[in-house]
């Protein structure tokens, strides 16, 4: 496949910068780097315009560079919540992946950031926080804060307590007892009043 050496005059990634001077396949030049603007051919003319290219790249990168710094600056005190499908016992249906990521930071946040910035080992797979790396720039990175929630409510055991309710229930019969003993003290009295009566009119015959 032929090759053709050219000066690119935007970044491309995967490709170089702009000023940069790369070989590529010709008709890839000739079909989409040159119709776009993206590259120009080398040439005496145009080797002058390297100069205006490296000063337009170098004020670019500075202003990436400002920006990601500022971006990882504000999404350190972000929480990005991500709610999964979840069994009662805490276990996720699937992983948490940096596609999703990206996504919630534009939905809950307006942050439009590629998914090839969010740096996952491995992918999520349990609920809580996690801290997730993010390469915004060569020279600038970024820790996110996300908080993995079941989309249904785990729901907690229940703690019987058997013991304190037993003793509820002897406390009661205890008060049961004591109020029953009561009607039997006052017909005590009563069967003592009416025992007295006999003896004063026996006295009073007796007179």
């Amino acid at each position: 496949m032929a090759k053709t050496e050219v000066i690119l005059t935007h970044n491309i990634v995967g490709l170089g910068g702009e000023s940069d001077q790369v070989k590529v396949a010709a008709g890839y030049a000739r079909n989409y780097l040159f119709p776009q603007g993206f590259a120009i051919p080398v040439s005496g003319a145009n080797k002058r315009r390297i100069e205006a290219l490296k000063q337009r790249r170098a004020e670019r990168e500075a202003h990436e560079f400002n920006t990601m710094s500022e971006l990882a600056k504000g999404v350190s005190k972000l929480i990005c919540v991500i709610k999964v499908k979840a069994g009662d016992d805490g276990k996720m249906f699937g992983s948490v992946t940096t596609g999703m990521i990206a996504d919630e930071l534009k939905h809950q946040f307006d942050i439009t950031l590629d998914k090839k910035k969010i740096h996952l080992e491995h992918p999520i797979k349990a609920l809580g926080e996690h801290e997730v790396e993010l390469r915004l720039h060569a020279e600038v990175k970024g820790t996110l804060k996300v908080r993995v929630e079941s989309l249904t409510p785990i729901t907690a055991p229940v703690v019987e307590a058997a013991p304190a309710e037993v003793k509820t229930e002897k406390r009661g019969k205890r008060v049961e007892k004591t109020e029953a003993e009561k009607p039997t003290a006052a017909k005590a009295d009563k069967a003592e009043k009416p025992a007295r009566a006999p003896k004063a009119e026996k006295k009073a015959k007796a007179e």
